[in-house]
């Protein structure tokens, strides 16, 4: 006991400045946003860095599956499937002799891009996960992340240049525009931070039919998520009597406790699509104070 006292007499001073210099730094970040930026930018970088050397040990013990499942879905042929295009609306007449272009060529409106997972939790009511693929391979905020099966898995919402951050559909603060398939009813699936196993699809009225087994898919409204991609089946039917709608419990297609290959998937019209609706917001505010 008498040494520890010796001890911490005698290098006081360089642990009081230890001491303070903590504080100072987390000071810094937390009220300084430039700096909170650089710091999770870093951060990011160097966690990711220890994150991949530690997947490629838990690899070597799991492989088979995960492998099997990616070889049948590659994100070549993703890229190729047909809802990952827009088509021209043909039946338009232009008062011309001769079209000057093909109105019958495909626009591209997603890509899809492969990932591995380096990094994963499911235990806290914010679950993230890492991606060994950053802004140097054209990720960026917002694009969809899905898992080897085409299962929705979260939304990018951090990059450094050679690692991405994903939230989780397992966050507290995630919501994902869905649909039950079987009527392509409306609503919004978000998680407790209960059940890693399970979410939950709010807003779909009563008097549609719902029943067990029922999928759940991603909305064709969705900015970030390509239409008509698995999010998971229907285990539990509930009401919610305040607001007269369904609370359905939901099994996710996804595991996200072996999750390993996923990919990240860009809307590529998202930004036309996000501006016409400022703009629109911005124009029925200046018609409604003309209006005044």
């Amino acid at each position: 006991m008498l040494n520890i006292f010796a001890f911490l007499r005698r290098y006081f001073t360089f642990i009081v400045f230890v001491v303070l210099q903590f504080v100072s730094l987390w000071m810094l970040f937390s009220y300084n946003r430039f700096h909170r930026a650089a710091f999770l930018g870093v951060a990011s970088e160097v966690t990711g860095r220890v994150n991949t050397q530690v997947d490629k040990l838990d690899d070597y013990f799991h492989q088979g599956e995960e492998a099997r499942r990616v070889h049948r879905m590659n994100d070549s042929l993703l890229n190729l499937l047909k809802s990952n295009f827009e088509f021209q609306d043909t039946t338009q007449r232009l008062v011309v002799d001769t079209l000057h272009f093909d109105s019958t060529a495909a626009i591209r409106r997603y890509t899809w891009r492969d990932a591995k997972v380096v990094y994963n939790t499911i235990n806290s009511e914010q679950n993230y996960l890492q991606l060994n693929r950053g802004s140097r391979y054209g990720i960026r905020d917002e694009m969809a992340v899905l898992n080897s099966d085409g299962a929705v898995v979260g939304v990018v919402v951090n990059v450094s240049p050679n690692f991405s951050q994903v939230m989780s559909l397992l966050h507290v603060q995630s919501s994902v525009s869905a649909a039950h398939q079987k009527s392509g009813t409306l609503g919004k699936v978000e998680w407790d931070g209960k059940d890693p196993k399970y979410v939950w699809l709010k807003g779909v009225s009563r008097s549609v039919d719902v029943k067990v087994g029922d999928s759940v898919v991603t909305s064709r409204y969705s900015y970030n998520f390509p239409p008509n991609h698995l999010i998971g089946t229907v285990s539990q039917i509930n009401s919610d009597p305040s607001t007269g709608f369904y609370l359905l419990k939901v099994k996710t297609a996804a595991n996200f406790s072996t999750i390993q290959q996923v990919f990240v998937v860009e809307n590529l019209l998202r930004e036309e699509q996000l501006r016409l609706s400022k703009e629109t917001d911005k124009k029925m505010e200046q018609q409604k104070n003309k209006q005044r």
